[in-house]
């Protein structure tokens, strides 16, 4: 029980991490690695929203995924 808490506490840090190189990518103009960066991270939030059984959480980032999924196909 205490390696699953590890393993999401991990995913989450790593993915928040990632998301800060996401808006420090967008800030030096750094397209489509920021959108790259942001999608790493909104999955690793998806995947902690999911283990923690968190609806809101889960919804949120179902929802940024699939934006910026069409975001990226449509450039």
């Amino acid at each position: 029980m205490v390696r699953r808490s590890t393993d999401t506490n991990t995913i989450k840090w790593s993915a928040s991490i990632i998301q800060v190189f996401g808006y420090a990518a967008t800030a030096f103009g750094l397209a489509p690695l920021n959108m790259y960066l942001f999608l790493v991270g909104m999955l690793g939030w998806l995947i902690v929203g999911l283990r923690w059984n968190d609806m809101a959480m889960t919804m949120i980032h179902v929802i940024a995924l699939a934006a910026m999924v069409i975001g990226l196909a449509l450039t």
